[in-house]
């Protein structure tokens, strides 16, 4: 008999400490998120302001406000679903690289291996979304119940 007060202390105790740490575990959640979407901001309306300022813009400067928006979006996404969206970050990946090539070509750098490197990982990270998709269409992480 007197055990069960002690069990039902243990329980009521890690029920608290459960919830304490989940509590916090989600507030440390939504204040990075916050942090993360304001900064992307920020620098997007920076880089725009910039370009304002320059007066002209470039390529590789609409390819860097892409690489914000599609920061912006996935962390939209994670904020709305918890989910990590992976292949955004492939897309950040390719447009990051996209990028980087263009602003190589257009600098007139004489061609090298580098190129190839680029072209390589930008067809890698492709064909990597490709097997994202198919994965994530062949086999879903949620299922769905069935009706009957």
């Amino acid at each position: 008999m007197e055990m069960k007060w002690a069990d039902r202390l243990r329980k009521t105790l890690h029920s608290q400490a459960d919830s304490l740490g989940n509590l916090c575990v989600e507030a440390f959640h939504y204040l990075a998120l916050f942090g993360i979407g304001a900064i992307t901001a920020y620098a997007a309306v920076a880089t725009f302001v910039g370009m304002v300022e320059k007066g002209s813009v470039s390529v590789d400067d609409i390819l860097l406000l892409f690489i914000y928006l599609e920061l912006g979006a996935m962390t939209g996404i994670y904020f709305k679903t918890n989910h990590m969206p992976i292949r955004f970050l492939l897309y950040v990946a390719i447009t990051a690289l996209t990028r980087l090539l263009i602003g190589d070509v257009s600098h007139h750098n004489p061609p090298d291996l580098g190129i190839i490197y680029l072209c390589g990982g930008i067809l890698l990270l492709a064909f990597s979304i490709l097997v994202v998709r198919y994965a994530s269409a062949r086999y879903p992480s949620v299922k769905e119940k069935a009706e009957g």
